[in-house]
């Protein structure tokens, strides 16, 4: 469960949300807190009259960055520079894209960190979730945040059994990794780095840097 498993720890700068002895989804938990403390309401593009910016106050959003007509975004939340934010995009808030970030058309993301370079283009839903750098998701991902059965979200890793202290708890996906089109991360995944799962599947556990999952 060690972070370097997950990603290049160059790319982490925020040392308030990450630390290397505690596991990966350590930001998710300080993540509402973290957005109290920064600055935000910097809005360094112009946006097409028809997106929506609720509480633009608590949004910042980077130099050329796209925001298509009929996007949706409510702060707090941050948006790198350089992304495209695509028609239909629903971003409901305490998210965070890294630069040159994809959010697709039918996208949702709540309560999530992506870092750079991440592709979410087509009707994914992102959950409660941390994707790493250059992390693709096809078409139609789903990173599940909730049991069915409404309790805390554990993290089955390594034959043991690790409390998240999250009862809403989605994927941690490593850099470079792919998922398939329509697969489903259940509550709890976590993806090694380099990673392969193919499409149509039901993700869940721990899955080691530089797998190839295809069933």
């Amino acid at each position: 469960m060690d972070l370097k498993n997950f990603f290049d720890l160059d790319t982490l700068s925020d040392i308030t949300l990450w630390k290397l002895d505690e596991m990966p989804w350590r930001p998710l938990l300080l993540l509402q807190n973290y957005f109290d403390q920064i600055p935000l309401g910097k809005i360094e593009i112009d946006l097409p009259s028809s997106v929506y910016i609720d509480n633009p106050t608590k949004v910042s959003i980077g130099k050329n960055t796209i925001i298509e007509p009929g996007a949706y975004i409510q702060g707090p939340c941050v948006i790198g520079e350089g992304s495209v934010i695509r028609h239909g995009a629903y971003l409901r808030g305490n998210v965070i894209t890294g630069k040159r970030c994809i959010i697709g058309h039918d996208t949702e993301i709540k309560h999530s960190i992506l870092l750079n370079d991440v592709s979410a283009a087509h009707f994914a839903y992102i959950g409660d979730s941390i994707l790493g750098n250059r992390v693709n998701l096809g078409a139609g991902v789903k990173c599940a945040n909730y049991r069915l059965d409404q309790k805390f979200v554990p993290v089955h890793a390594n034959g043991k059994i690790i409390d998240s202290g999250l009862k809403k708890f989605g994927a941690i996906i490593g850099d470079h990794t792919q998922i398939g089109c329509n697969s489903v991360l259940n509550p709890g995944t976590l993806v090694g780095m380099r990673s392969i799962c193919y499409p149509l599947l039901s993700i869940m556990g721990y899955i080691p840097p530089n797998s190839k999952i295809t069933k």
